[in-house]
Parts: structure tokens; C-alpha cells; sequence
């Protein structure tokens, strides 16, 4: 009967180590996992849901509509449409758990910057208002997009082109444009 019990307990202990280990395992594998992702992951995992973007100076929400390697778009309503360069997002509120495994988007995906999302607004000849982190905004038509730049046509709503201005991509919090100019 002695011996039972010492065996029970060694089988006991045996399990309960075994457990700890699997808890710890489990544990560290999350971590890892957890630290493979990047926001655009998460964003790209949350697709059509409603979200609010806290930038410098503001706040937008809207139905994810799109994320791109380094933009995502909003549709805050059904004739609007905002684009958020990612650099401007300071936190984002009404994500889920879910998130894109990183790097699943795609070589052409991962290639879409900023700048091809401009650049379709300058063909399309869009007017949009440009939100500045500094909080002013200008209202106008993407003439042309460089490298990490736009040329901007400014006018008031409903007037003509006056003057070209030039506005670094790191310096855009958002650009708005209406859904179907």
C-alpha cells in the first residue's frame, strides 16, 4: 500500500509538471506569434468593420474599408471616403482579436503605398480636402504625386484651381474625398 501511494504521487507530480510545461510552452508560443504582428496586420484582419482612428489633433471613424502597406481607407459615410496614412494613426479603437497572418497580403499588396493611392486620385482628378498634422486643411486636386510628395491644385470648395502647394506625405493626417466624384 506504501508503495501505491509513493507511485501515485510521483505519477502526480510527474502530470503536474508536465501541465506546467505545456502552460509555459503554450505561453511563450503566443508571445512569439503576438510580436510577429504589425498594426497593418491587425487592420487587415478587421476589414469591414467600424473602427475610430485617433490622429494628431482628431479623431475619424468609419467602416474599414481597405488597408494597404502603409494607408488604410475609411468610409465614414456612404459619400465619403477618407485615406489615413498608417504614420498618422495614433491608436486605433474597435479592433477584434483577429489579424492577417503577417505577410499574407501579397507581393503587389505590400507594394501599394500611399503614393499609388494618391496617384488614382490625381487620375481620377478627384477633388479632396488634405488634412495637415498641423490641423490646417486644403481643399483642391491631386495634380501630381512624387516619391513622398503631393502637388495640390488648391481651391475653396466650388471655385477655380488658385495656386499649387506641396505637401510631404509626412505631413498629411488624412485626405478626404467624396466616394463617387
Amino acid at each position: 500500500m506504501r508503495w501505491e501511494r509513493l507511485f501515485d504521487d510521483l505519477e502526480a507530480q510527474w502530470d503536474a509538471a508536465e501541465q506546467e510545461d505545456l502552460r509555459a510552452e503554450v505561453a511563450d508560443r503566443t508571445r512569439r506569434e503576438t510580436a510577429r504582428l504589425r498594426l497593418v496586420d491587425r487592420l487587415r484582419g478587421n476589414q469591414g468593420r467600424t473602427v475610430a482612428l485617433d490622429l494628431p489633433g482628431a479623431h475619424v471613424r468609419g467602416a474599414l474599408t481597405r488597408v494597404g502597406a502603409d494607408w488604410v481607407l475609411l468610409s465614414p459615410g456612404q459619400q465619403a471616403q477618407v485615406v489615413v496614412p498608417l504614420a498618422a494613426v495614433v491608436a486605433v479603437h474597435g479592433l477584434t482579436g483577429r489579424a492577417a497572418e503577417p505577410g499574407s497580403e501579397g507581393l503587389v499588396a505590400a507594394r501599394l503605398g500611399l503614393g499609388h493611392v494618391l496617384r488614382a486620385l490625381a487620375r481620377d482628378r478627384a477633388h479632396v480636402s488634405v488634412e495637415s498634422v498641423d490641423g490646417s486643411r486644403r481643399w483642391g486636386r491631386v495634380e501630381r504625386v512624387g516619391a513622398d510628395h503631393l502637388e495640390l491644385a488648391t481651391s475653396e470648395p466650388g471655385e477655380a484651381s488658385t495656386a499649387s502647394v506641396y505637401v510631404a506625405f509626412a505631413g498629411i493626417r488624412a485626405v478626404h474625398a467624396a466616394a463617387h466624384d
